[in-house]
């Protein structure tokens, strides 16, 4: 045996030098996935939350003209309320209780936006157009057109779109219908000539015709 190790005694410490090579390299493939796992799990971080970066939803606030309207007639609270631009009759109506059970409001546009210092008068079941007439016109603001007449009718060449709307079937479309034939034909010199303005016919002027007036 020992003549044996001195004669290959080169080729057995190459040999051996070759094995602790490969012992070496597969040692380190075992550890570096290892430790490049780990060293990936200690570096992985969780992105913070930033509250500055989100877009949080935001609240608008919509600021509206307050304006009064003054309701009279069939409501359960008649009386003068405060109430908003965008509002309509029929939140008028809510305002003021309800109708009572005597109203007759077929002939009140419930989706009329409001103005202000307009009045609203809720009918009662029998009451003629000019009583209900003469009750809005009690009520309605004074203007420097003088828009009421002796008769206790609404003058279509002086009254504002305001008085207009007061009258059955006609809303403000039709009020400044009645405003600019006036402004570029003259004034209305009998009062079936309201049924030359747009969108007004027989059935809607049949309506108003005890209820105006072009004097």
């Amino acid at each position: 045996m020992q003549p044996f190790l001195e004669k290959y005694k080169k080729q057995l410490a190459i040999l051996g030098g070759v094995v602790a090579v490969v012992l070496i390299y597969f040692l380190f493939l075992n550890d570096s996935p290892h430790s490049a796992s780990i060293e990936t799990i200690d570096q992985m971080t969780i992105p913070a939350i930033d509250e500055h970066s989100t877009n949080p939803e935001t609240e608008i606030e919509t600021e509206y003209n307050r304006i009064m309207v003054d309701i009279k007639g069939a409501v359960k609270y008649p009386g003068v309320y405060t109430l908003s631009e965008e509002q309509r009759i029929v939140d008028a109506v809510e305002a003021a209780g309800g109708y009572t059970d005597d109203a007759n409001p077929v002939l009140i546009n419930h989706a009329q936006r409001l103005q202000d210092e307009m009045v609203i008068y809720i009918p009662k079941t029998g009451e003629e157009p000019a009583e209900v007439m003469e009750q809005v016109l009690q009520g309605s603001p004074s203007t420097g057109s003088g828009s009421g007449s002796t008769s206790g009718k609404i003058n279509i060449n002086k009254a504002v779109e305001a008085e207009l709307t007061q009258l059955p079937g006609i809303g403000p479309s039709k009020a400044a219908a009645i405003i600019q034939h006036r402004s570029e034909h003259g004034k209305f010199q009998v009062i079936d000539e309201l049924k030359k303005v747009t969108g007004i016919g027989d059935k809607t002027f049949e309506q108003l015709k005890d209820l105006i007036d072009v004097k």
